[in-house]
């Protein structure tokens, strides 16, 4: 599984567009999770010794972890304005997540060299993750105001349990003793890259914040 296929919805959008194997995408959602909980004590640390704004911590935790209920965690734990902010960036890089596992799924594709598509207007259909529509359909219709209060919360509330059922079934089919035979060399890899993305946007942050002020 790519690394850059980051946060769970997207590891199992990836799946999907590159036919990868079941276990190597459990592997990764395990790994995500395990460093997603470990981001959620490092990151405000770190931020609280830099004396990070609300702002520039929103958008690092935003930006820096993967999983969209570790970057709630971790920006509610700050104050609730990281909180939103940091749920904001997090949702604006989920709107992303079709085009670049699309983009991911042709790359793959001329990679493994592939028989070459004949008809490439379903190919990309056949890839494109369409749980993105949806995410992207609701998000519209929330924006103009189409739900009311009580609606919306329903509609969260929904979201959670089909979250939990996807875990659910994400833990059915992970077998732990297979995780351990690969060794820890995938979740070295996932760490040093979670470092290396965790470094590189909090740069971005503070480089944004001085230029703007």
């Amino acid at each position: 599984m790519p690394r850059w296929s980051r946060g769970v919805s997207a590891i199992i959008a990836t799946q999907g567009a590159i036919d990868a194997d079941e276990e190597d995408s459990s592997f990764a959602i395990a790994a995500i999770l395990t460093l997603g909980a470990i981001a959620l004590f490092v990151f405000p640390l770190v931020a609280h010794w830099l004396h990070l704004s609300d702002l520039s911590y929103g958008l690092w935790a935003g930006l820096g972890i993967d999983n969209t209920a570790e970057v709630t965690a971790a920006g509610a734990m700050y104050s609730d304005a990281a909180g939103k902010i940091a749920v904001l960036a997090k949702t604006a890089r989920n709107a992303m997540i079709g085009f670049v596992v699309l983009g991911y799924a042709i790359y793959w594709a001329r990679k493994e060299q592939r028989q070459e598509v004949t008809n490439k207007a379903a190919f990309l259909w056949q890839k494109f993750p369409k749980f993105v529509l949806g995410f992207l359909l609701i998000s519209a219709l929330a924006t103009a105001s189409f739900f009311s209060k009580d609606q919306l919360t329903s509609l969260g509330n929904l979201s959670r349990w089909a979250f939990l059922l996807t875990f659910a079934g994400v833990g059915l089919r992970t077998n732990i003793r297979d995780m351990w035979k690969q060794g820890a060399r995938p979740f070295i890899v996932g760490a040093v890259g979670e470092v290396a993305i965790a470094l590189l946007t909090l740069g971005l942050v503070l480089g944004a914040n001085r230029f703007l002020h």
